[in-house]
């Protein structure tokens, strides 16, 4: 049992005093920057998929 004392504390500590957090206008960057890649990639997820049911399509009506 004081082995899972001692980690808890130890993991408290580092957390505390150890961890470097972010300012909130470095995570506000941050989170812009990652809905923006988010977005490019959904588009072109969206382009491949359309031009993949394009060419099954004119496949098929052949």
């Amino acid at each position: 049992m004081k082995k899972v004392i001692n980690y808890i504390k130890d993991s408290y500590n580092e957390l505390v005093y150890k961890v470097s957090w972010p300012s909130r206008t470095e995570l506000t960057s941050s989170a812009v920057i990652v809905m923006i890649a988010s977005i490019i990639m959904a588009l072109i997820v969206w382009g491949v998929d359309s031009v993949f049911e394009w060419v099954v399509k004119f496949f098929y009506s052949l």
